[in-house]
């Protein structure tokens, strides 16, 4: 007994542990059989990781993930899927985030990570679209929170298959959601022990799951072992043996290895070893000639076993001689080893360019985050000195504007004095009456024209006005000089239009003192306003002695005065025009023989808003 034991821990410290170091040649040798379809995923991984792109990165961990979980590496599946789902949030794909944030759930629950699957459920439900698709999650994650709860779970799976096949969309993903959802209602009828449910689950999975031949052999599986844990040997027998032919039709190793083990499992339990003996040789001997390393030592591990129970020692010293003789024909044969140690250099080579795709991103990050800083101080800069000029424009404009209230000022004083002459001119006179009419007038035009003082324009009807008044003032002394008319053009509305403020009185001012008044008869000042091609015309005309003959009346201090008028009045236009944009102009022109006078025009556009 003491040789046996020996030989059976010798035989699995051999199978568990130097396998690697006796097959290294083998698989160096078999590295160009080795892609499988993992490696072919973990090297376009690798292509896209190199390339920087993000998308193809994400659909490879993906897919890498979803290879593991159909494998049954759950652990894996997890990893990738929680990479994936990283950078579908990343890129803000909500189309993809349910699905892959479902898959990963799924993983974590098969691995009894329930908090983190209920999270995840919870997320693929929440960023769901399709009200469905919400619903399911959101059952997922009730259910597992009712673990310990085998009839809470199983009013929820119900709910959740009502809804699923309520949908009547048979698509892929669909119907494996179904099969799923079977599959849990029959682990819960387990768990009740109403195993005539379970099979029944288990066989309405099987419906859905047509398309998918290596999912219903799993189903029927788990059926046969239904029947074998209620005694129903002949039934569990049957289901093995009939996929044991279906595998033998298709050629199908992995399949034929399963169900015999399976059957011998049974046999044990119905106590006929010798069937459950000869089924493990079949599946030892199908193993060791198709290179299945794994299930090669399973059914050796199982052979030993039985044979130490019945203290069989020279039949396991033969099955270990034999085991040993095939070993390395079983090593090179074996492409699973193969493919593991290939996907072992390749998941390396992934992880040294995942560090360098982090390394660059953050390098990316830090130049990004550099880039925002010297952006916003410039951003900054920008708006400090826009402040700046923005300060220094409206400083120059309230210059402008006091410059131009200063010049406007400057026109009281000598209309000041003029009429104060005229005043003292009327009382010397003993002309009381005139004198008393004189201030009246004159007190309400002042009063009129100090409540304009501030003001840049006024509408037309308030020019007219004022005009009139100064024109009716000047006449009470230049009666004997001079008449006057006012015209306005019927499209101009006098209401709504605009003009410069006490642009055109100093005009007819001049008219008046340095024309008119020194005519032997009674002159004619004619004021217009007329409307020309958008524009309006104010034309101030005089017949009086023009201004070259006045120049040769003019005093030294008359000419000082009108050459500062004009200068004054440019200045002020200038400055409008400055302000406003609004081109306003003027021309003074002496009328040519046989006419005397002067005709003065101001030509400014329509105005009828100040912005």
């Amino acid at each position: 007994m003491r040789g046996l034991s020996f030989v059976c821990s010798l035989l699995f410290i051999t199978l568990l542990f130097p396998i690697g170091a006796m097959a290294q040649d083998s698989i160096v040798r078999n590295k160009k059989k080795a892609e499988t379809k993992i490696s072919s995923t973990a090297n376009d991984l690798k292509k896209a990781l190199s390339e920087n792109d993000e998308l193809k990165i994400a659909k490879n961990y993906e897919k890498l993930g979803q290879e593991f979980k159909d494998k049954g590496d759950n652990a894996k599946a997890e990893e990738y899927f929680a990479k994936a789902l990283a950078i579908y949030n990343k890129l803000k794909l909500d189309k993809d985030k349910p699905r892959v944030a479902r898959k990963l759930a799924k993983a974590q629950e098969s691995q009894n990570k329930y908090d983190d699957a209920i999270q995840n459920y919870e997320v693929a439900g929440s960023v769901a679209q399709d009200k469905s698709v919400e619903k399911v999650n959101s059952n997922d994650a009730n259910r597992l929170r009712n673990s310990s709860s085998p009839v809470a779970q199983a009013v929820l799976v119900k709910e959740k298959i009502d809804l699923l096949e309520r949908e009547k969309s048979s698509t892929k993903e669909m119907d494996e959601e179904v099969v799923t959802a079977y599959k849990q209602q029959a682990e819960i009828s387990k768990q009740q022990n109403n195993k005539a449910e379970a099979i029944e689950s288990y066989t309405r999975a099987i419906d859905y799951a047509k398309d998918k031949p290596e999912e219903v052999i799993k189903i029927k599986n788990e059926i046969a072992k239904v029947y074998a844990s209620d005694n129903q040997f002949g039934k569990a027998i049957s289901i093995n043996e009939k996929l044991l032919e279906e595998a033998k039709t298709t050629e199908d190793f992995n399949t034929q290895i399963e169900q015999l083990q399976s059957l011998s499992t049974i046999y044990f339990k119905k106590n006929e070893p010798d069937k459950a003996v000869s089924s493990l040789k079949t599946a030892y001997n199908l193993a060791i000639k198709n290179g299945k390393t794994t299930e090669a030592k399973n059914s050796l591990t199982q052979l030993l076993s039985y044979y130490k129970s019945i203290g069989k020692e020279k039949e396991s010293i033969a099955l270990y001689d034999d085991f040993f003789k095939n070993f390395d024909e079983l090593i090179k044969i074996d492409t699973t080893l193969i493919d593991s140690k290939t996907f072992q250099v390749t998941e390396e080579k992934i992880k040294q360019l995942e560090k360098e795709k982090a390394l660059k991103d953050e390098l990316i990050s830090k130049k990004n985050t550099f880039n925002y800083f010297l952006i916003g101080s410039i951003l900054l800069l920008l708006f400090f000195f826009g402040f700046i000029a923005k300060a220094l424009f409206s400083i120059k404009r309230k210059n402008k504007e006091i410059a131009l209230q200063s010049l406007r000022r400057e026109m009281n004083p000598h209309f000041i004095f003029n009429s104060l002459n005229s005043v003292n001119q009327f009382i010397s006179q003993n002309k009381e009456l005139e004198a008393n009419k004189y201030l009246t007038s004159y007190s309400n035009l002042m009063r009129n024209m100090m409540e304009n003082s501030n003001r840049d324009f006024v509408t037309l009807n308030n020019e007219i006005e004022q005009l009139k008044k100064y024109l009716d003032l000047e006449h009470l002394r230049f009666q004997d000089k001079f008449d006057f008319t006012i015209f306005v053009d019927e499209n101009l509305d006098a209401e709504t239009t605009l003009v410069p403020n006490m642009i055109i009185q100093p005009h007819l001012e001049n008219a008046i003192w340095h024309g008119l008044r020194y005519l032997d008869k009674k002159g004619l000042l004619q004021l217009s306003f007329l409307l020309k091609e958008g524009k309006i015309a104010v034309i101030i005309d005089d017949n009086g002695i023009g201004l070259t003959k006045s120049a040769e009346l003019k005093t030294r201090n008359q000419k000082v005065h009108e050459s500062r008028g004009l200068t004054n009045t440019k200045e002020r236009i200038a400055l409008l025009n400055d302000l406003y944009k609004k081109e306003i102009s003027f021309q003074i022109n002496e009328k040519t023989t046989p006419d005397i006078g002067t005709i003065v025009t101001i030509s400014f556009p329509l105005i009828d808003k100040i912005g």
